[in-house]
């Protein structure tokens, strides 16, 4: 019977040294800096404020047209309707375009037309559409937000929160297609060129895109990404004149103040465990995945871990023999699964002439005889 043990294993993070964290300043009404893999909250500042978001609100636009229309070559006729007021595509009434050229519109020129064009052709109303994103913000668990249009004209009933706009973010980094257009700086669609708004692109080493926004109400809103030593951070900044400037002074601090530590890597041997039922003595254990953390200088994580002492054959191969798990105080953050590297079959050494012919004066079967006299001759 297997037997898990809850030892506990110290492991000591020798961290670049830094001095104490110290608050760092922003012009933001609202700002919030995260670690994209673990979701970690590295800074933020009124996070849960409801706000308007203005263009930023296309990130879920995006969002929702890849995941209701996967076919991204799909051909949107455009309609008078699609017209709108402030940033453009410059769309006119009669030409039809793919989505994907529309989402380049949306997420690069920041079109108000190229949402409702999206709306419309992936849900066959607006209104349906709208739906469609308040239902998936739900999903995501964006609690504070509430979306009227594809676009973020001001409205009364349009609004979310730093906070929520991470959790956005993201989903939407986590879509390729999606990752990769927020971060093209321009391109080329149906004769139209077509230059990011986002300077970050080009103004922060690392950044790897992501959306503008401004209304007069709103102020400058805006979401950022930036990827340094295989770690990548995200920045939301609500009402800040001085945007460009905060979202980098907020990635150097979380960069070298929060780098991303390796707790375990994919395939590495963890440990040889004796086996019993077979022939094979013993079979090894390794990690199943990646786990990194970001952390500060001063902060210790230990690794608990879940494993038998020994495991009985047979034994397959990829099975999960256990579980490494990567603690913070008491605040799990991170987990992997032990698996078996190998096969060990089910077998025990075959009866000797002596042990079989006492198994036969015992009484044994009539199969064994007959194999006991052929051997006697």
């Amino acid at each position: 019977m297997k037997r898990l043990s809850a030892a506990f294993l110290a492991v000591c993070l020798l961290c670049p040294a830094c001095r104490a964290a110290e608050p760092v300043p922003v012009s933001a009404v609202s700002a919030i800096l995260v670690d994209a893999e673990s979701g970690r909250v590295l800074y933020e500042k009124n996070p849960h404020q409801k706000r308007l978001i203005a263009s930023i609100t296309k990130l879920m636009t995006a969002l929702v047209a890849v995941e209701s229309t996967p076919d991204l070559n799909c051909v949107i006729p455009i309609k008078a309707e699609y017209q709108a007021e402030g940033s453009s595509m410059y769309l006119r009434p009669g030409e039809e375009i793919t989505l994907e050229g529309l989402l380049y519109g949306l997420l690069l020129s920041s079109g108000n037309d190229a949402a409702l064009a999206i709306a419309g052709g992936c849900a066959g109303e607006i209104d349906t559409f709208v739906e469609w994103m308040n239902r998936r913000a739900a999903d995501l668990g964006m609690k504070d937000t509430h979306f009227s249009n594809p676009n973020g004209l001001d409205a009364e009933d349009h609004y979310s929160t730093a906070a929520d706009m991470v959790l956005l973010a993201r989903a939407v980094l986590e879509n390729e297609t999606l990752a990769q257009i927020v971060g093209t700086k321009s391109t080329t669609i149906a004769g139209r060129s077509l230059t990011n708004h986002n300077k970050l692109l080009w103004r922060y080493e690392g950044c790897s895109g992501m959306k503008t926004g401004y209304t007069d109400a709103a102020g400058r809103t805006l979401v950022s990404s930036a990827c340094r030593d295989g770690q990548t951070l995200i920045c939301v900044t609500l009402k800040d004149p001085n945007d460009w400037e905060d979202h980098a002074t907020l990635f150097d601090y979380g960069f070298s103040t929060f780098p991303r530590h390796p707790l375990a890597r994919e395939g590495k041997l963890f440990r040889t465990l004796p086996v019993t039922g077979s022939l094979l003595s013993q079979v090894e254990v390794e990690t199943a995945s990646d786990v990194g953390y970001p952390l500060a200088a001063d902060e210790r994580v230990r690794a608990r871990i879940a494993l038998p002492d020994r495991v009985a054959a047979p034994v397959r191969k990829g099975a999960i023999a256990g579980k490494l798990t990567f603690l913070v105080g008491e605040k799990i953050v991170g987990e992997t699964y032990l698996l078996y590297t190998s096969e060990v079959p089910e077998n025990t050494p075959q009866p000797n002439l002596f042990e079989r012919m006492t198994q036969f004066l015992r009484g044994g079967e009539n199969s064994s005889l007959a194999v006991l006299l052929t051997e006697l001759g």
